[in-house]
């Protein structure tokens, strides 16, 4: 081969090799680039991760201060319903020591205490004026209520079926007008006389329309004709409205 033949091959494979290195060089960057790029994306995607573990951490301390507050509240209405059954035992103890008899009966449904008292204790047959020995029990009532002033007193005037006798019609025509006299008499007589704050007090006649036994029988129309003191729980109690102002 003669000298021009060399010097061309000689050429030639210098140029093979820089495309070659050029090619490699190519190849690295591109390496290089997608590494790069690879990089930035795993930054973003613990960006993203770190501001989810953020967000997750923020709700995890808003539930727990959440649980916390419910905790609380769960603890104060815990209080406030055993100390509701403490004084509602209470009431009823006070009740029963002071009043129980075969006369006066008591009784607690849902919170509301129910004093019963025949009519035979408080007035005369037909009539709507308390006897000194029904004025008596009224004021034992009344005494045990003023221990637990946020309760509410409906008195309900109960007779039996049997009319009004003639004589009487004048003042009462029916049993309801006379049922609910005697609850009015009992209602005055508990804040005029016992000291009970008439705005814990309302009455009410039902008649003969809500018998607890059987009007057949004297000894039920004499359980039928009765006052009853109804002690409303504490909750039912309403917030009185504040006075306007101008």
């Amino acid at each position: 081969m003669d000298k021009r033949a060399w010097i061309i091959a000689a050429v030639l494979s210098l140029v093979v090799l820089f495309i070659l290195q050029l090619a490699s060089c190519s190849s690295a960057r591109a390496k290089q680039e997608r590494a790069i790029k690879v990089a930035e994306e795993a930054h973003l995607v613990a960006e993203r991760a770190v501001a989810n573990l953020k967000a997750v951490a923020d709700k995890a301390a808003t539930l727990q201060r959440q649980i916390e507050e419910s905790q609380v509240t769960i603890d104060q209405l815990r209080k406030e319903k055993d100390f509701a059954a403490t004084t509602q035992k209470s009431l009823e103890a006070g009740m029963r020591a002071a009043l129980e008899s075969k006369d006066v009966t008591i009784s607690e449904l849902q919170g509301r205490l129910t004093v019963n008292i025949l009519d035979r204790v408080l007035f005369d047959s037909g009539e709507a004026v308390l006897k000194p020995d029904g004025e008596k029990v009224l004021r034992q009532v009344a005494g045990v209520l003023a221990q637990f002033p946020n309760r509410l007193i409906h008195v309900a005037g109960h007779t039996d079926n049997v009319p009004i006798r003639a004589s009487a019609q004048a003042r009462f025509a029916t049993n309801w007008e006379l049922s609910t006299a005697r609850a009015n008499a009992a209602v005055r007589f508990l804040c005029e006389k016992a000291g009970v704050d008439p705005k814990r007090l309302a009455a009410v006649g039902y008649g003969e329309f809500h018998p607890i036994a059987d009007n057949a029988a004297p000894e039920g129309r004499a359980k039928n004709r009765r006052i009853e003191l109804i002690v409303m729980p504490e909750d039912l109690v309403k917030a009185k409205p504040a006075a306007k102002t101008e």
